[in-house]
């Protein structure tokens, strides 16, 4: 071989332009198809036909506002019927405070209105005695002088009961007392007419009605006096003649002898 002969090279042929530009279409073209496959994929699946709710927000909050609504609804309930509880309690109060207001002026004119009268009674009973006092004055005075002689002229049995209460004068007053040296008032009356043999109850009451009622300006001595009602007197005693009586009077004075008007007496009895 020469050595002008032609060796071949190991290089690989080029290509021609062509050629390359027919092949980088061809792989362009795959690429596309596959870009357009890829992308029609998803598109060519199946439908959705399900709808997934998403949590709602709205849901929990409408149910907090409802029950802070009720809430404010019903504070504003409790708040009504206290301000009703609270005008009643008012309103009983104030009608509670008047009837007493009303009771206490009642109960007040009722207390003077009883004062009053009390009043009045004690004063028509003091014009009374002071009327009986000046009738038994005069009455006294007028027929002093044949009531002295009466007085000392008694014989008998009045005599005797007068006798024995004077001899009783100057004794003390004892509530109960039946002598002999302390008497109260229908004691000393029923020991003198015990004394000439005449039985009288023990007790004023029934002594004021033992005999014959007698008026004050018709005595006699040995006369019983009394002083209240007849079966309801409070005090008795002797009338001896002169205008004047014995009796127990109290336990300050004891047994003593009085005139007529040193306190004059309701009425009179007689048994002798």
């Amino acid at each position: 071989m020469s050595h002008t002969a032609h060796i071949p090279s190991h290089r690989k042929p080029r290509q021609s332009a062509s050629k390359t530009a027919l092949r980088a279409g061809v792989a362009g073209g795959v690429l596309s198809t596959i870009a357009v496959a890829g992308a029609a994929g998803p598109a060519q699946a199946e439908p959705v036909t399900q709808t997934i709710e998403m949590p709602t927000i709205t849901a929990g909050l409408s149910t907090s506002v409802a029950a802070s609504a009720q809430a404010t609804q019903a504070v504003a309930l409790d708040l009504e019927t206290q301000a009703h509880e609270d005008a009643a309690a008012a309103t009983a109060a104030k009608t509670a405070k008047k009837a007493k207001t009303e009771a206490v002026r009642k109960a007040e004119a009722k207390k003077k209105a009883e004062a009053a009268a009390e009043a009045k009674a004690e004063a028509a009973e003091r014009a009374s005695r002071s009327a009986e006092r000046t009738t038994l004055s005069a009455s006294t005075a007028s027929s002093g002088s044949s009531s002295s002689s009466s007085s000392s002229s008694a014989t008998g049995s009045a005599a005797s009961v007068i006798a024995f209460a004077q001899s009783q004068i100057g004794d003390a007053y004892v509530s109960g007392g039946t002598g002999p040296n302390s008497w109260d008032c229908s004691g000393l009356v029923q020991a003198a007419f015990g004394n000439v043999g005449i039985d009288l109850p023990r007790v004023s009451q029934d002594q004021s009605t033992a005999g014959t009622q007698v008026s004050l300006d018709n005595l006699q001595p040995g006369d019983i006096l009394y002083w209240g009602g007849a079966g309801s007197a409070y005090h008795v005693g002797i009338y001896v003649g002169g205008g004047q009586f014995v009796g127990a009077q109290n336990s300050s004075t004891g047994v003593v002898q009085k005139n007529l008007d040193y306190d004059p007496p309701s009425g009179a009895v007689r048994v002798l």
